[in-house]
């Protein structure tokens, strides 16, 4: 049986079907259904929250990807905030100076509430993190995205797990930007694994998902399942269909946007009005080997700063054509923003960083549009 379809059977549909119920056909005691906590018990789904046929295919098939058990959830951060909440109160969670914005601003939040203590790190320095490791006292989390978003900065996810395993702390990494066929940190020592699946597991840029997946029997699963069910962070089962969809052409979308996003990363190199330009397949990158030894592939975000500072980063995205100015990623869409017009975005994020977003558009048009773009603001001399 092929992970997320149905069993095969002559005339059997090829896909599993939205599931639009919110209430099933129930009988018997409430422990056949439900316990008076409102979770899923034993064979029966008994209500919408509980679970969804839909749900399970998707959930079957990423947890293949990733050789573990996964479970939906209704956007990336429910999925966040689900495997932070691993870590009891009091406890301390690890977090690096540059991840995703919204980790970095929900950690903030719990800190504020007296939930956890965060405290940030450079996950590039696996020395440095075991030293805060053996500071901290209480429970811990060591929270990892490798590459980093938007600085692409790369993790060694095998070695930070192994020293937070010493610690006795949670492990969890985010890998949307790798998924799956890049890189499988379970596989690397991680306890837990999160995904937008809104980004490239999607990758249409019509669903709002998260995910988080643990090996095989992991009791995590269990409080992961008891969070999603009590806090309704649970995903609708169309999204539920269409990620499912998206994840059938992963590997063609992702093939061909990596290898756009390396060629465009090398001819970036070269323009005056670039700066910088972040990403792990180029081999003065501080990542390369390191990513070229853990991972599949080197993704397709690649990062730009851009002389000029902060305006001249905004006439860029003002000026493409084909790009399209937006946050997200992961789509089939090329998408560029300047990172640090949001609020929340780390301190570490130059003014001038550009994240870009490689499509499946034709690579020749996408570097007319981008290098015309850039050819406004370039310096002049």
């Amino acid at each position: 049986m092929v992970a997320g379809r149905p069993p095969r059977a002559h005339d059997a549909e090829l896909n599993v079907a939205v599931s639009l119920s919110a209430t099933y056909v129930g009988g018997g005691s409430l422990a056949t259904g439900a316990t008076d906590t409102g979770e899923p018990q034993g064979p029966t789904l008994g209500y919408g929250r509980f679970g969804n046929p839909t749900w399970s295919a998707l959930e079957e098939a990423l947890g293949a990807l990733e050789g573990g058990e996964a479970l939906t959830f209704a956007s990336g951060m429910a999925a966040v905030a689900a495997a932070l909440h691993l870590l009891p109160a009091t406890g301390t969670v690890l977090v690096p100076h540059g991840a995703y914005n919204g980790t970095h601003s929900l950690t903030a939040l719990l800190a504020e509430q007296g939930r956890v203590a965060v405290r940030h790190v450079d996950i590039t320095d696996v020395a440095g993190v075991r030293a805060v490791l053996a500071e901290v006292e209480g429970p811990v989390a060591l929270w990892l995205e490798s590459p980093t978003n938007p600085l692409l900065e790369v993790a060694d996810i095998a070695a930070l797990a192994a020293a937070g395993r010493e610690r006795g702390a949670v492990v969890v990494v985010d890998n949307t930007f790798a998924t799956p066929l890049l890189q499988r940190p379970l596989e690397l020592g991680a306890d837990v694994v999160v995904h937008a699946v809104t980004k490239f597991l999607s990758g249409h840029s019509d669903v709002v998902m998260g995910a988080v997946v643990v090996p095989p029997g992991s009791a995590h699963r269990d409080a992961l399942l008891r969070h999603r069910t009590l806090h309704g962070a649970v995903p609708g089962p169309l999204e539920a269909f269409l990620a499912l969809r998206g994840l059938r052409t992963l590997p063609l979308r992702l093939e061909r946007s990596q290898a756009s996003a390396a060629e465009l990363a090398r001819r970036l190199r070269e323009h005056p009005a670039v700066t910088r330009v972040r990403h792990p397949s180029l081999p003065e990158d501080p990542g390369h080997a390191l990513a070229a030894r853990q991972m599949g592939g080197f993704g397709a975000i690649v990062s730009i700063e851009v002389a000029g500072g902060a305006a001249a980063a905004d006439a860029v995205v003002d000026a493409v054509r084909l790009w399209v100015p937006a946050t997200s990623l992961g789509g089939v869409e090329s998408l560029v923003e300047r990172r640090r017009r949001h609020a929340g975005e780390p301190r570490v994020v130059p003014e001038d960083l550009l994240r870009l977003s490689v499509g499946v558009e034709d690579l020749e048009d996408l570097w007319a549009d981008l290098a015309r773009a850039l050819d406004r603001v370039a310096p002049r001399g």
